[in-house]
């Protein structure tokens, strides 16, 4: 395995190793902090074999502002101990939270099966394992052996019968674990996939409730959330039953501690002071053990927690910030192109070649199926071919940093996609709101006056995906926002769709000033008069390159060899069948 996978794996351990001096800290007040656990079975101690024979007020008192101290020493350590662990679990996710996201929307992009919303939800969950209880079990159950040994020193039975009992519990947290780990598991991914069914089928309640598809769709999901019952009853149960049997025997044993104490004081084999000691070491003794046995219920999602990401975050690496090159001019070179959606093996564009001048306009078209949107995907840098390479102004697409190129690249795609915000917000893409920027690109798109007759105007608040408008006023808002700023390479997927008379009129104006301003246009289209005002025509059948050229001269291609066709089709059929004489086949279809 290379350095650099090794590098990518231990990005997450990387950045908790970052913190190991605050660990170290965090280690040596949990070492005052269980020293000083001591104190109140020593105080116990003193109190029965010192105070009650010598009836000394004094040494009473003294011992008791002792204790009383040392209490407060602990409080202030365990407040500061979990407030460096807040603060730890604070920069460790504010290092890690940008580099999540990032990788999300990379894994979002490519189609994955991932739900973004379950990455971010795994950096909750690490975070709050790393400063929960869990983590304070890491550091306090060493000092395990130290309780043990101090109830040994009293007596070597109830230091026998408290090894005895520690480890019978500690067998049965296992137990407990390993047995219900397998549909414990199961439930959270069933619950992960239920939830992402139901909010993906949710997203489309009008066409639910327009075709009554409700109980349907219900009932599909209601599959996946039976399933997730089923496996989380089945771990919980096994979970109940085992803890059950841990309380018992830790009510148990804070019993026969007491009762096998009593016997040895009878016996003058301890002091009572060691019997009342000893009870309540028994309980220091069980209470790391508690402490474990609910660390490990929750090591098991923090573990498959800190597994998705570290595989998101190793399939998805940062990008490196390459020099920045000069603005683009525009110029598209595509090269031996072969292309396919996300996760799809089959290629939708075959070995593509064509260039592009700056200022140009391409119009592209071709059958339903043929790789239009594909190509439009790949123009501006959404999904990587499989093989070749595009080109804008002679670099290759993957040298261009997205952020910065983003400023010179406008999409329009088939399936708008606004954000919840005000308009204003949309067409400048989120950055900082350039009023004038705003008006000049709704002007430019034709949708300025339009956007004033809306209660707010440019105020106007949208919801998710632009809820509250109609589909031909989030097509030409998003219109707008394709040209804000007057991008270097423009790219309109069916710009016209949802359009009617007054904005596919405003869409050709708007073509016209692009043009006007020498920037490159690609247009996917089958509108004539949309097609009128292109330089270039690009005709894809298949995935394949049927036709590149000037516009009118690939039209008059593309008639001249519509006419054979069409007489083709004209022309009456002959069937041959049987050794019969050919005929054709509308007589035939007579004398049948």
């Amino acid at each position: 395995m290379s350095n650099n996978n090794i590098k990518m794996r231990d990005e997450l351990l990387q950045v908790i190793s970052a913190h190991k001096s605050n660990f170290v800290t965090i280690g040596v007040f949990s070492a005052v902090i269980n020293l000083l656990m001591l104190t109140p079975a020593i105080y116990m101690l003193q109190v029965y074999d010192r105070v009650l024979g010598s009836s000394n007020e004094w040494t009473l008192l003294m011992l008791t502002l002792i204790v009383l101290g040392l209490y407060l020493l602990m409080g202030a350590l365990e407040w500061i101990r979990s407030h460096v662990l807040i603060q730890i679990g604070t920069r460790f996710d504010m290092q890690l939270n940008q580099r999540i996201y990032n990788a999300a929307y990379a894994n979002n992009l490519q189609s994955s099966v991932m739900p973004a919303g379950q990455v971010l939800n795994d950096l909750t969950t690490l975070r709050q394992f790393a400063t929960g209880n869990a983590i304070f079990a890491i550091f306090d159950i060493p000092w395990f052996p130290v309780y043990l040994l101090v109830i040994f020193l009293f007596h070597p039975l109830l230091g026998l019968l408290a090894l005895a009992g520690a480890l019978v519990l500690m067998f049965i947290a296992w137990l407990s674990q390993y047995r219900s780990k397998t549909a414990l598991a199961l439930a959270g991914k069933l619950a992960n996939k239920a939830t992402q069914q139901a909010s993906n089928q949710l997203r489309n309640a009008e066409t639910i409730e327009a075709m009554g598809m409700l109980a349907n769709i219900r009932q599909r999901w209601l599959l996946q959330h039976y399933g997730f019952l089923v496996q989380q009853n089945k771990g919980s149960e096994i979970v109940a039953l085992f803890s059950a049997y841990a309380k018992y025997i830790r009510m148990a044993l804070q019993s026969l501690v007491l009762g096998l104490g009593a016997l040895l004081v009878i016996e003058g084999s301890m002091t009572s002071g060691m019997m009342i000691a000893g009870s309540i070491l028994m309980g220091r003794v069980l209470l790391p053990i508690d402490q474990l046995i609910g660390a490990w219920k929750q090591w098991s999602p923090a573990k498959q927690a800190y597994d998705r990401l570290n595989l998101l975050l190793s399939t998805y690496p940062e990008p490196k910030v390459g020099m920045e090159l000069p603005p683009p001019k525009g110029m598209l070179t595509i090269e031996q192109i072969v292309a396919a959606p996300p996760n799809i093996t089959k290629p939708t564009l075959h070995t593509l070649n064509f260039t592009l001048n700056a200022g140009e306009t391409l119009g592209i078209i071709g059958a339903s199926g043929s790789g239009k949107s594909t190509l439009a995907r790949l123009l501006v840098g959404i999904w990587q071919p499989l093989a070749g390479k595009i080109r804008l102004d002679g670099a290759n697409l993957k040298q261009w940093d997205r952020g910065y190129l983003g400023n010179y690249i406008g999409y329009l795609p088939q399936d708008i996609q606004l954000f919840a915000g005000t308009i204003s917000e949309n067409i400048c893409r989120f950055a900082n709101v350039d009023a004038s920027a705003v008006v000049e690109a709704a002007e430019m798109a034709g949708v300025h006056e339009l956007i004033l007759n809306l209660p707010q105007g440019y105020d106007t608040l949208l919801g998710d995906g632009g809820a509250g408008l109609s589909g031909g006023q989030r097509q030409r808002i998003a219109l707008a926002r394709a040209l804000y700023r007057q991008p270097t390479l423009i790219v309109l997927d069916e710009p016209n769709a949802n359009l009617d008379e007054a904005g596919d009129q405003a869409l050709l104006e708007a073509i016209k000033r692009i043009k006007a301003a020498h920037k490159t246009l690609v247009l996917i289209t089958h509108r004539s008069n949309v097609l009128s005002l292109t330089n270039k025509l690009l005709v894809l059948a298949e995935g394949q390159l049927k036709a590149y050229g000037n516009t009118l001269d690939v039209l008059k291609q593309l008639n001249a060899d519509k006419k054979p066709t069409e007489a083709a089709v004209n022309k009456p059929k002959v069937s041959y069948a049987m050794g019969f004489s050919a005929m054709p086949s509308s007589k035939v279809n007579k004398g049948s």
